[in-house]
């Protein structure tokens, strides 16, 4: 399959448009993948001072198309985000990925499918370019975790994350006097994709939000599943419980319900992209990843843990049992030094 078929369309028009230099200081950031409307929303909050929101410090200066043939959402919107963004943006549209980053000083890969991210990855660690690769960082949990080693290998700083983690009622939640956690629940959206584990599409942004509270540690998965509703429950090493609760066609708000020996908290409803771009830009600038590689490597397991749950008829799965069936090691540490 040919999933950069839209690439070079655009390289011709891009060649009329002159691109705005970035300020004294400002980080120069490449796009992959405009088949998502991140890439127009990112922009905006970079480029456009009066935006609610404004982020500083950066500038979309180059971008590769991309494009996947076999995912309607994707190969119909790559011509009208790309042309936004060269013609609002004043974005140059380059042929190939080791043409952008030769124009960048990081990158955000924003393609709406998983599945190349791998190979998309590649050239931009060979280049040394930090990374952010935005939800999910992969279409297979095999293919996340050989990201995260390159990533390592390359010694090239790289992290992956849902606009959720950083919401502000997610993080005045986790400030709350609660007393010891005993447990979490996390509801939202489930739609599927026929070409990703059921949760990869859009149940990650529960799942990425019950990690935000409760971190790493969980040991096995269950999964309940429905044609509507999807729950899925983790047992964590010390006890603690988490649950997932993915919808389909019914409401489905994202909230988060955190319980403590002193108190239950629920989180307040709101948030944007803005503080998600806002730690993107601080992690192009330091180098450090504001979410740790073993931390994104565990939950795409607990998705995946997850679907095998679905496959044996509600049976539990041991998060170990299929880290190993992925292809991680004991030896495997994957933190960036």
């Amino acid at each position: 399959m040919k999933l950069h078929f839209l690439g070079s369309a655009f390289v011709m028009l891009a060649a009329t448009v002159c691109v705005p230099r970035p300020l004294a200081g400002e980080i120069r950031v490449g796009m992959i993948g405009l088949d998502t409307s991140h890439v127009v929303a990112f922009a905006k909050l970079l480029h456009d001072t009066n935006a609610p929101g404004h982020v500083p410090g950066a500038r979309v200066v180059a971008a590769y198309p991309g494009g996947s043939s076999d995912i309607e959402s994707s190969w119909s919107r790559v011509k009208g985000y790309t042309t936004e963004l060269r013609d609002r943006y004043g974005v140059r549209i380059v042929d190939s990925i080791p043409a952008l980053c030769q124009e960048v000083d990081a990158v955000m890969l924003e393609s709406v499918d998983g599945r190349p991210h791998l190979e998309q990855v590649k050239p931009v660690f060979a280049a040394g370019k930090p990374v952010f690769i935005d939800k999910p960082i992969a279409g297979s949990l095999r293919d996340a975790i050989e990201i995260l080693r390159l990533a390592k290998k390359h010694r090239v700083p790289c992290f992956s994350s849902s606009s959720l983690r950083y919401y502000p009622g997610l993080i005045e939640l986790k400030q709350g006097d609660l007393g010891q956690i005993k447990g979490a629940v996390s509801t939202g959206p489930c739609h599927l994709e026929p070409h990703h584990p059921d949760l990869f599409w859009y149940g990650i942004h529960a799942v990425e939000a019950l990690y935000a509270v409760l971190g790493t540690g969980c040991q096995q998965v269950v999964r309940t599943s429905t044609a509507d509703t999807d729950v899925v429950t983790g047992i964590w090493s010390d006890g603690r419980v988490g649950t997932v609760i993915g919808i389909r066609n019914a409401a489905a708000p994202y909230r988060v319900t955190l319980f403590g020996t002193k108190a239950v908290m629920d989180q307040k409803p709101g948030g944007d992209y803005s503080p998600l771009v806002r730690e993107i830009i601080r992690f192009f600038q330091t180098g450090q990843p504001p979410v740790s590689a073993e931390e994104t490597i565990e939950l795409f397991a607990f998705m995946e843990g997850a679907d095998e749950s679905k496959r044996l008829g509600g049976q539990p799965v041991r998060i170990a049992d299929v880290l190993i069936r992925n292809g991680w090691t004991k030896q495997d540490n994957l933190g960036q030094d």
